[in-house]
């Protein structure tokens, strides 16, 4: 298999975000959703609007989320949407929290654990998404980027459920009484992952991580840890196994003496197992090279 390109400028910027979208060469067609994190009230290490806004009002894109599985403000629609409108999103598009009113099954061929995905009705809205990642640790996850952002994020309440107890419940309530073994979480948010792509279709999915902001939590974090190492950049491929393979590399192989709690975070999680599964999936190569645009 050829190597994937990942397009990387050490620039964070709204104009270097511009130019890496641009990079990719692909123009996205039809209804754009923005897959994004709105980000937990709290929390400060989303990605803005004043970053995001001319990329996302360039493909006259809507930002799109479901609500989480965790007792956040952002599990109630009416909440969520409090959290949306404090964070400054609709100042620069419309929202849609696609499981508001409703969420739907689509299935999942061959999965390590899941036959189903459930996600967000309106998923079935948009003829394309931008799914655009804050690569950063995460909890659970080790850490969380694009893969994360297209499985777990897409995922309605109880499609989260499903994802997080690798089949077992749907019901949030049960959520943390049913974890199963890591490496069956991780190859489920893989199942969640090929189950979207095949629904919307590999052609109409770009993903883009900004690595700023390194911290070992999660945006889904209210208080999250403040970060120990240094920004890296933008990361952007066609290729979402590739992008979270090169934003992993690009941690461990920094630099950066502050890199240390945050690899501890990613491996003692065994975070890379989510890239490993869906590689096997076939939704990427985790082989790559970096096209630098500085």
């Amino acid at each position: 298999m050829e190597k994937a390109k990942v397009y990387f400028s050490k620039e964070i910027t709204s104009e270097s975000l511009m130019r890496i979208y641009k990079a990719l060469g692909i123009e996205l067609k039809g209804k754009i959703g923005i897959k994004i994190s709105t980000g937990e009230p709290g929390g400060n290490n989303y990605l803005h609007p004043e970053l995001i806004g001319d990329l996302v009002r360039s493909v006259n894109g809507t930002i799109i989320e479901c609500c989480t599985a965790y007792n956040g403000r952002r599990m109630d629609p009416k909440e969520h949407w409090k959290a949306i409108e404090e964070h400054g999103f609709p100042n620069i598009a419309p929202c849609d929290i696609m499981d508001e009113f409703g969420e739907m099954e689509i299935p999942v061929e061959n999965g390590f654990h899941l036959d189903k995905d459930i996600v967000g009705e309106h998923l079935a809205n948009y003829d394309s998404i931008l799914v655009l990642s804050h690569f950063k640790g995460h909890a659970m996850g080790g850490f969380g980027g694009a893969l994360k952002n297209v499985s777990i994020g897409i995922g309605s309440t109880h499609g989260k459920t499903y994802i997080h107890t690798a089949g077992v419940t749907t019901n949030a309530a049960e959520l943390f009484d049913k974890l199963p073994p890591q490496d069956h979480f991780l190859e489920s948010m893989a199942d969640a992952c090929k189950a979207v792509i095949a629904y919307k279709g590999a052609e109409n999915m770009l993903y883009i991580n900004v690595a700023n902001r390194l911290s070992v939590d999660c945006d889904c974090d209210s208080h999250p840890a403040e970060p120990e190492m240094a920004d890296l950049g933008i990361f952007a491929s066609i290729d979402p196994v590739a992008v979270d393979q090169a934003c992993y590399d690009a941690i461990i192989h920094s630099p950066d003496s502050g890199k240390r709690a945050l690899i501890e975070r990613m491996n003692s999680r065994h975070g890379i197992h989510i890239v490993e599964a869906a590689a096997q999936h076939g939704l990427g190569n985790r082989e790559y090279e970096v096209v630098s645009l500085d």
